[in-house]
């Protein structure tokens, strides 16, 4: 293999458990690597995220191997040459080298392999086609270290056929720009994206989700977005009008306040529309609880003209809901004093009405609405309080409006 060298061993490769993996790998007789993000990790001296090992053991060798080990084994797609393994509560995916034979779009029809330099040509980037042996020696045999080193993100062999092999390759690279290129993108990269820019279109909702949400939790996800508008990928990912200036706004304005938010800022890209949202929800296959936020960020917001409108805000639709609506207004250039409605909403906690139902019964109020009027009634007394009259206080307010409707 060619682009050898040798990396101080990070912390994470001397785990014991994962050098047990190792270890029941090798005594099967076969080579175990680490490859893709932990690999790359650790040229940049960073924490890594999952760990995962390229072998060239096929798959029922590879679960022979952990067994005879002690190691609980998972077969996670034989077929497709995954087995995890678990030890210490740690989840170590583990893939046998592989060509791919056919592809159609999220699957891939492959054959096991001994060559490595094989297993490589078929990842996506070359930066993820990266292998680390346990002893620290580095093998690259696609330019991901140089390519690395140099900010440069772009895909292994023939751009246009790793986006043809998967769609989703193209979010992909718009992600990996956006978190370690520098500079402009890959030329070949951006004219394949472009090209094959409606085969997204055909991408599942939860395969288009998980890879927006990792691009708008980056740092500054709108430079990788506006990318992906300028290669006509955006619209495939969201079908309705999109504003890339109003995210860009927000993002400065949660850099400002120390806040990140991909949902908000999903919000902030769409128009103030429940419509399009729900529509968009849809498409992404988005949870209850993330369809609900999404359609009640697009709604106008409350008023939040002072301390107390930021409370009654809060108090009727939620902390995270009313501080999406202070952002988001200002983002669009309205709303008041963002610092100080934030500072509100992190000194707020959530007070419950000091009367019941049961209150008003005991003033000889019968079952009905009159019950639910009532409460309501000395409800909004108790806000415009500023949510501190006493329990004392609201039933005193309580009595004088029961005396009213009697």
């Amino acid at each position: 293999m060619t682009g050898r060298r040798r990396i101080a061993l990070p912390a994470w490769l001397r785990r014991p458990g994962l050098r047990m993996v190792i270890r029941a790998l090798e005594s099967a007789g076969g080579t175990a690597r680490f490859v893709g993000g932990a690999v790359r990790a650790a040229l940049r001296r960073e924490p890594p995220g999952d760990i995962d090992i390229a072998t060239d053991l096929v798959p029922l060798r590879v679960m022979a191997a952990l067994r005879r080990a002690g190691l609980r084994a998972i077969p996670t797609g034989l077929k497709h040459g995954t087995v995890t393994a678990v030890v210490g509560g740690e989840h170590v995916e583990i893939t046998t080298l592989r060509v791919d034979v056919e592809t159609f779009g999220r699957h891939a029809r492959v054959a096991f392999t001994g060559n490595w330099h094989a297993d490589a040509a078929r990842r996506d980037l070359t930066i993820n086609a990266i292998y680390a042996g346990p002893d620290g020696l580095v093998f690259d045999t696609v330019g991901g270290i140089a390519d690395l080193a140099a900010g440069r993100v772009r895909f292994v062999g023939d751009a246009h056929r790793r986006v043809a092999e998967d769609a989703l390759r193209i979010l992909r690279f718009f992600r990996f720009h956006a978190r370690y290129g520098r500079g402009e993108p890959d030329e070949a990269a951006m004219a394949a994206s472009h090209d094959a820019a409606a085969l997204v279109g055909g991408l599942s909702g939860e395969r288009i989700s998980g890879e927006m949400f990792r691009i708008l939790a980056l740092p500054d996800p709108a430079p990788a977005l506006a990318l992906m508008a300028q290669a006509c990928v955006l619209q495939y990912v969201i079908p309705v009008p999109f504003d890339v200036d109003r995210l860009q706004r927000l993002v400065k304005l949660e850099d400002i306040h120390g806040l990140s938010d991909p949902l908000r800022r999903l919000a902030a890209l769409l128009p103030r529309d429940s419509a399009v949202a729900l529509s968009v929800a849809g498409r992404w296959r988005l949870s209850n609880q993330q369809r609900a936020d999404l359609v009640a960020f697009a709604q106008a917001p409350p008023p939040l003209d002072d301390a107390l409108a930021v409370r009654r805000a809060a108090y009727r639709i939620g902390i995270e809901r009313t501080r999406a609506h202070v952002l988001l207004a200002a983002a669009d250039g309205a709303g008041g004093d963002v610092a100080a409605a934030l500072a509100v909403l992190d000194a707020w906690s959530s007070p419950v009405l000091p009367v019941r139902g049961d209150d008003v019964m005991a003033l000889g109020v019968t079952r009905g609405p009159a019950i639910g009027k009532l409460l309501h009634a000395v409800e909004a007394w108790w806000i415009d309080q500023n949510f501190s009259a006493s329990r004392t206080e609201s039933l005193a307010r309580l009595r004088e409006l029961a005396k009213k409707t009697v």
